[in-house]
């Protein structure tokens, strides 16, 4: 035990509210959030929350705490949680909780639905430290998370700068302002799909595969950034699929057929990798005709703007036909080079700032575990 420092349980150092139940209304006078397990919108006349902690309660995610910061309402499959006493700041009782986020979600029972089981909650035992230790390891804690969205807002700043010097070399692919010669895709690439896994030929480990879901993420990784997949082939297994149909390779695009953000995904690893047939659509570079940088970008504005004008249908997905069918300007060889070069500057510059965030979250969880493992 620290110096100082004692351990108590959470109701005797906090007020623990349950939220309340609410029928959605249709003429209210504002929108306000209702948080907890489901995270619901309701139309509400008033709110009965301030700044507090929010523990869901029901349907528990791996996610059950949250610190919500304003006015909101709360309904009944949460539970906000405050101070009731001067031993403990809500800072304070914001990192603990966070930081006990594991813990919580361990607390919770069922098989089909996860519900928090109260009286375990109730006798969690958080450190208080005296009022001027916590807020001192509030102040450090704070600094490490504020310097980490600062390098984050840097990252979408690179990401914008890419996006300028698109516009500002092509113009808009879908206008084609600048005149460029316009071919459909399959005419100068190659575009496929995968041969069909089943579903029982999935494993825990080996290559991994690939759907939607998993392309989504990788479009979101920053360079060195290490992505963890959850299903997998036997490599026997990828050994025969790629005889049959063959296997993407670096510079080649992968693209999620359900896509309203123009997900275009560009294979940048040698590591062996089999994707979902129909889901995930395959397009093998021309490497006389594009550069995958420069593709990447325009496929990603053309597909998005396909998604755009299906107005919201029901099921919208991008078909094998139609990305064939796809009109791609074609910019000089020589000009999306020089685009590429100019990405690949940006990319290396976003991966260091990767890396300092990456060094400042160790030190960030570092620092948690010090005070609240």
């Amino acid at each position: 035990m620290r110096e100082g420092w004692t351990y108590k349980t959470l109701e005797e150092v906090c007020k623990i509210n349950y939220g309340t139940r609410v029928v959605q209304k249709k003429d209210s006078g504002t929108t306000y959030y209702v948080y907890g397990g489901g995270g619901a919108t309701f139309m509400i006349d008033r709110y009965n929350r301030e700044d507090c902690f929010i523990v869901s309660r029901f349907a528990m995610s791996p996610k059950c705490t949250r610190y919500v910061k304003g006015k909101f309402f709360l309904n009944d499959s949460g539970l906000s949680v405050s101070p009731n006493s001067k031993l403990l700041s809500q800072a304070f009782l914001d990192k603990t909780l966070l930081a006990y986020n594991d813990i919580i979600y361990s607390m919770g029972k069922g098989l089909a639905q996860r519900n928090l089981d109260m009286p375990s909650f109730k006798k969690l035992i958080i450190p208080v430290p005296p009022i001027k230790e916590q807020e001192r390891i509030v102040s450090e804690l704070d600094l490490l998370s504020g310097i980490i969205e600062k390098k984050k807002e840097q990252l979408k700043e690179y990401d914008k700068l890419a996006q300028s010097i698109f516009y500002d070399m092509f113009g808009d692919p879908i206008t084609n302002e600048k005149g460029w010669e316009v071919k459909q895709l399959g005419d100068v690439c190659e575009v496929s799909s995968s041969k069909r896994v089943f579903i029982e030929e999935v494993v825990d480990s080996g290559v991994p595969f690939i759907r939607g879901t998993e392309l989504t993420a990788l479009s979101k990784l920053t360079r060195g950034e290490k992505m963890n997949y959850t299903l997998f082939i036997t490599r026997e297994h990828y050994e025969r699929l790629k005889a049959i149909t063959g296997v993407p390779k670096v510079g080649d695009l992968l693209i999620p057929s359900i896509n309203s953000d123009g997900i275009v995904w560009m294979v940048d690893t040698n590591e062996p990798l089999y994707f979902k047939d129909g889901r995930v659509l395959w397009v093998h570079v021309n490497e006389s005709v594009f550069t995958s940088v420069a593709l990447q970008k325009m496929m990603n504005v053309i597909i998005k703007n396909i998604f755009s004008s299906m107005n919201g249908a029901t099921f919208a997905e991008l078909k094998l036909f139609v990305l064939r069918e796809l009109r791609i300007p074609i910019p000089p060889l020589s000009l999306q080079q020089s685009f590429a070069e100019k990405i690949e500057a940006i990319e290396k510059q976003k991966a260091l700032v990767q890396q300092s965030i990456s060094e400042t979250q160790t030190l960030f969880d570092s620092t948690m575990d010090k005070y609240f493992g």
